[in-house]
């Protein structure tokens, strides 16, 4: 059954590629989306050149193309409002030595 839920678990499976870290706990995902069996996905990078974004993308895709009965995927980018550290998930901010 496809869910938020369900979204949330693929999404945690995706780490950044310099960091080690899921993009659930680095705060990159804005916002899920569901209609029928269509998945949109809102999200953002660390900053707005990060060379590993087509890489970043691409993995979110493949994991929710692994849910059974998934439709469409569509990953959009944004940059407003912009990431900052105040939106990393505290046992995140714990692996990175930041408190």
């Amino acid at each position: 059954m496809l869910s938020k839920k369900v979204v949330a678990n693929k999404l945690d499976q995706v780490l950044d590629p310099e960091l080690g870290i899921s993009i659930v706990d680095l705060g990159l995902i804005y916002n899920v989306s569901i209609k029928g069996k269509d998945i949109s996905v809102l999200m953002t990078l660390t900053f707005p050149g990060c060379p590993l974004a087509s890489v970043i993308q691409k993995e979110v895709e493949e994991k929710l193309n692994e849910i059974d009965g998934v439709g469409k995927i569509n990953v959009a980018l944004t940059f407003d409002p912009p990431w900052d550290s105040s939106k990393i998930a505290k046992s995140a901010k714990e692996k990175l030595g930041i408190i």
